[in-house]
């Protein structure tokens, strides 16, 4: 399985939580929710991409800050 790069979106499939990619600490991927908060560990199996309608509105697939403005 590839490593989720860090800064990506994603859904935790086992709590249904959505976050963003912080990091790789031992078998587990670190993850934070959209906004900020707490982080949690996941394992890495049951950690998939989000897709566009479960990311945050003002993102793009680049991450946080990356949409574009006014088009």
């Amino acid at each position: 399985m590839t490593k989720l790069p860090v800064g990506s979106y994603v859904v935790d499939t086992r709590t249904g939580r959505s976050g963003v990619v912080m990091g790789h600490e031992g078998p587990y991927v670190q993850l934070r929710p959209y906004g900020g908060g707490r982080e949690w560990d996941a394992a890495p199996e049951a950690v998939r991409e989000a897709t566009p309608a479960e990311r945050p509105a003002d993102t793009d697939e680049h991450g946080p800050g990356c949409a574009r403005m006014g088009s």
